[in-house]
């Protein structure tokens, strides 16, 4: 599949059955991981203090009947029905909500965004589905017209949405830790109790090594490695808890009944309400079916839960509640854990397997965090960090290994400085129920102004949904120092630097939008810039979609030589997850056309795949020159860029041109003459379509000036400077900025950009990410802002 034509999303509607399947058995491994192994230690933690397993058999019913409704109700009817549905262009998770939201109520945090990027197709602020739902109400009119004008709550919409995305990368340490540590501690059972305390901690690190080391293979492959694993762990519980069921207790199905709750919590009352914290780990993993929408699609996710993963959660839960019904006197030192249900004779083979589970869970939330700290970053949320994508065939697939590195050794800390299962579930249960009650705000409003349903649709989902979630939520919270404050650590830091990052960004901006050079001045420097020009292509990156940014003036002060064309170019990303490469480029020119100075804005959405060097250039110049062959045919289709001190007109231009041609093989079978003056050998999508084909042979593209009466001799003698500049090569030109408050700025503010805005700068990726040139061929200019 072409990751840059079309979204993956998409292309799953017209495949086969047979892909939908197979997407739904790759989900298990990835997707479901998590989910599937909370029988691992839900009831070790419902049971660890605050109530007990009595003859009565109230407390563990009680119990099995919250899991069966929590679990019903939450990920089943929550996200399967009603989440999922709010996917944008395909993707999910906390950022793909923001994200509509943006788009429909024009709250976007983005300082570079345009008019002409709502031109793009999948900006449309409506869907099908949503045209048959009718206009917006006029609460929702209303709702979007507050939002628009109060920047207070635009800036709490996006706090939200960063919350729940630092949560999710609190749960990304969190989960691996629970999970194997989980597993592993079965070895209890089968060893010494002074000896298993010396081998549960160094196992699960060792394990927790080789998770994240496995990282870099990259999600299609770690998928269809895992997903076994899970399918026969899902039989495994279910199995079990079958046996369980029959032949220790039949008529543990009563116990589904919601009288249960009633009884458990009027027995039990506050005692009851302090145990939720260790119900809630039954869903602990639901979110990643939303974060984690853009590796498969909703059918493929809703077929795996629905049919395999759902029913053998109920029946693993049924099991132990089974079990456990009938043996009210279990050793304490072992408490009421999974393992207790196994069989005797079957304990170590599920050991193994519920160890290889456990690795698989923690994939789940991996994936989840990698995928959203991308959206932030592009965004604008989150420092540039290095990118690699697993995956050729299916987009969204990433690996971060700044980020992979950073959670290995967070959730080797906690693993060595908990040592126990129950402070680890009271960590991980409060940053799941805080992203979920995030998502739970976040869809309400998303009923209201995307989807244009009444508003008491929104009350109702955000009242149901949200009593239930905040009702653990405290039952999480009241554990704050047995373990949950760990998740609100971590989080008030990631959120700091976010935020922090985002402000400074905006500050950066600003700084350029007030200090930028007038076109005036750049023409009144005449033909030749003052400077003598020189061949070549010069790239002068710049934040800025209008007018001349400052380091270009900062530049040709202090340089007496220039390219002889100049392309301001502009990498941003826009709110959406794809921009199509039709949609790609949006070209104009800069002063007259003897100046041949061009200005390119290159959009890209979050989840997009930035090309590198060589055939961003390729793309780059034959847009350029598609432009100056359309200006030249006919009138440019005007596009204004939303600055009236810059009077330019952008057009938006495909890459592929009628300037791409003359494919040939590398072996130089192609009977022309590269060398000859006027082409350029370019690597275009054309040629990367037929390199599918035929592996073996290397495909190159000339860019051609092509012989036709019909161009006039100044546009010809205009393709012909841009080709010559070409062949002479391309220069990167960046600003290096380094940021410094204000004299007289408050304290926090010379904190935050002296301190902890340059430290992040100095130590991620630099704007050289955004267009990943070659380093020979990239000039910084370095300016310090004052802001």
């Amino acid at each position: 599949m072409d990751i840059e034509s079309r979204t993956y999303q998409n292309t799953v509607k017209k495949e086969s059955w047979r892909t939908v399947l197979t997407l739904a058995y790759q989900s298990l491994g990835v997707v479901y991981g998590d989910l599937s192994i909370s029988p691992l230690y839900v009831f070790k933690s419902t049971f660890a203090e605050d109530i007990e397993h009595s003859d009565s058999n109230e407390e563990i019913f009680g119990v099995l009947s919250f899991i069966f409704w929590t679990i019903t109700l939450v990920p089943l009817f929550k996200y399967v029905f009603i989440v999922l549905r709010a996917d944008d262009n395909g993707e999910g998770g906390t950022f793909a909500l923001y994200s509509l939201l943006c788009r429909h109520a024009r709250v976007n945090s983005l300082p570079s965004c345009q008019l002409a990027d709502e031109q793009l197709a999948e900006y449309k602020t409506e869907s099908p589905s949503e045209e048959e739902m009718g206009p917006p109400s006029g609460f929702a009119a209303r709702l979007k017209s507050t939002l628009e004008k109060r920047r207070v709550l635009q800036k709490v919409l996006l706090v939200l949405a960063l919350i729940g995305t630092c949560m999710v990368i609190g749960d990304g340490v969190l989960t691996p830790a629970i999970s194997v540590f989980s597993a592993v501690s079965g070895v209890e059972l089968s060893t010494a109790k002074e000896h298993h305390k010396y081998i549960e901690v160094p196992a699960a690190c060792v394990i927790l090594i080789g998770l994240f080391a496995l990282q870099h293979y990259g999600t299609h492959r770690v998928g269809f490695l895992f997903a076994p694993v899970i399918l026969l762990w899902l039989m495994c519980i279910s199995a079990i808890g079958v046996y369980n069921i029959f032949h220790w207790n039949p008529h543990v199905y009563q116990a589904l009944s919601p009288y249960y709750m009633y009884k458990f919590l009027k027995k039990t009352q506050s005692r009851g309400w302090m145990s939720l914290g260790g119900i809630l780990l039954c869903i602990t993993g639901s979110e990643a079916m939303f974060a984690d929408l853009g590796h498969f699609s909703q059918l493929s996710i809703k077929i795996a839960f629905t049919s395999l993963v759902y029913p053998s959660l109920i029946l693993a839960y049924m099991g132990q509640a089974a079990y456990l019904s009938q043996h009210h006197v279990i050793d304490t030192s072992y408490n009421i854990g999974f393992y207790v249900s196994v069989p005797e004779k079957l304990r170590w083979p599920v050991l193994v397997i519920a160890i290889l589970a456990a690795v698989v869970g923690s994939q789940a939330i991996i994936t989840g965090t990698f995928s959203i700290i991308k959206q932030c970053s592009a965004l604008g949320c989150f420092p540039k960090v290095k990118i690699v994508h697993t995956s050729s065939k299916i987009h969204g697939q990433i690996y971060i290994p700044e980020i992979n590195w950073l959670l290995m050794v967070l959730c080797l800390a906690v693993t060595i400085g908990f040592r126990d299962t129950k402070r680890l579930g009271n960590a991980s249960g409060l940053a799941v129920i805080t992203v979920m009650l995030v998502t739970t705000c976040l869809m309400s409003l998303v009923i209201v102004l995307c989807w244009h349903k009444n508003i008491l649709f929104a009350i109702a989902f955000v009242v149901f949904f949200g009593t239930i979630e905040s009702l653990y939520f405290t039952a999480s919270l009241i554990k704050f120092l047995e373990g949950a404050w760990v998740p609100v650590a971590l989080s008030l830091c990631f959120l700091a630097a976010m935020c922090t990052w985002h402000y400074g960004t905006l500050k950066r901006y600003e700084f350029d939008v007030q200090n930028k050079v007038s076109v005036n001045w750049l023409l009144s420097l005449g033909q030749t810039l003052g400077i003598k020009r020189v061949r070549g292509v010069g790239l002068i990156h710049t934040e800025l979609v209008s007018g001349v940014p400052a380091i270009f003036s900062h530049f040709v002060t202090n340089l007496p030589a220039f390219h002889q064309v100049l392309v301001f170019l502009c990498v941003k990303s826009v709110p959406v997850p794809h921009v199509r490469p039709e949609e790609r480029f949006l070209v104009g020119r800069v002063g007259p056309k003897q100046y041949r100075m061009y200005r390119c804005i290159v959009r890209y959405g979050y989840r997009d795949v930035h090309k590198d060097d060589i055939e961003f250039e390729g793309d780059l110049v034959c847009s350029i020159a598609e432009f100056v062959r359309s200006e030249a045919a006919t009138a440019v289709v005007a596009e204004t860029n939303g600055d009236d001190d810059d009077d330019e007109r952008m057009s938006v231009v495909g890459t592929c041109s009628t300037y791409m041609q003359g494919v040939e093989d590398h072996d130089g079978s192609d009977s022309d003459d590269p060398d000859k003056p006027g082409t350029s050998e370019i690597r275009s999508p054309m040629a990367r379509k037929k390199k599918k084909k035929k592996s073996k042979v290397k495909k190159k593209v000339r860019f051609i000036v092509p012989e036709t009466p019909k161009i006039e001799k100044e546009t010809r003698e205009e393709l012909m400077e841009l080709t010559e500049a070409r062949e002479g090569g391309v220069a990167y030109i960046m600003g290096n900025a380094y940021m410094r408050a204000k004299h007289g700025s408050g304290l926090v503010k010379r904190v935050a950009i002296n301190v902890v805005y340059e430290f992040l700068r100095r130590n991620t990726r630099g704007p050289r990410t955004a267009l990943t040139s070659p380093h020979a061929s990239t000039l910084e200019v370095g300016m310090i802002y004052h802001v």
